[in-house]
């Protein structure tokens, strides 16, 4: 798969890859978790706040994706079925944190191409500590977040996935969706107005 053909767009990869990994094909899975576990990986790290869990859970997805792909239907977008496995996971696993522990931390280790810092903050060690500090403070108040809302702003603000994807993936509809998000925004500026005003 290599040497796929260029005119096929990401998802037609992604469902030849599938019916390879259907029929047992090994290399076809290994590489299918090379084209998505950096995404589902940093996914998972902003629900969960620590990247020690996330690529465990991630693990758990791409286990479930090989031994669930003859159900998988092509008709559906190959990356919506995935974050769905992802999402029940996430969700399983944040109930058994909540009992766990009220704190989290964000882990920023390793690459993470979710933050991208301009040229001006990496040539500043003070705007870049600052960067980092607000970073930190995002990450936390999105981790206080109830799980469909905290999903539905990782996916839209950081993947850019569109608003029928996200909505499929959550199975919710596009108007619930848009009511999830506004009422998550709305408790982010409340959460982070402090720093929205601060003059400094």
């Amino acid at each position: 798969m290599q040497n796929s053909d260029p005119s096929l767009s990401d998802d037609e990869i992604d469902k030849r890859l599938m019916i390879l990994i259907a029929e047992g094909n090994e290399p076809a899975f290994e590489e299918l978790i090379i084209r998505h576990q950096g995404a589902v990986i940093g996914t998972i790290a902003k629900m969960m706040g620590n990247r020690s869990d996330s690529e465990d859970i991630a693990q758990q997805a791409f286990i479930r994706v090989w031994t669930n792909a003859k159900r998988y239907k092509p008709q559906a977008k190959f990356t919506t079925w995935l974050y769905t496995i992802v999402k029940n996971l996430v969700f399983t696993a944040s109930k058994k944190r909540k009992k766990r522990s009220s704190s989290f931390s964000i882990d920023t280790e390793g690459e993470n191409r979710h933050e991208m810092i301009s040229d001006e903050v990496t040539q500043n060690p003070q705007k870049a500590a600052e960067f980092s500090e607000l970073t930190q403070i995002v990450d936390q108040a999105i981790l206080k977040l109830p799980e469909k809302q905290r999903m539905a702003v990782i996916l839209k603000k950081y993947e850019d996935w569109s608003y029928q994807e996200i909505a499929e993936t959550l199975g919710v509809s596009i108007s619930s969706l848009k009511s999830l998000l506004f009422r998550a925004r709305t408790t982010l500026k409340e959460e982070l107005s402090f720093y929205l005003n601060d003059p400094s």
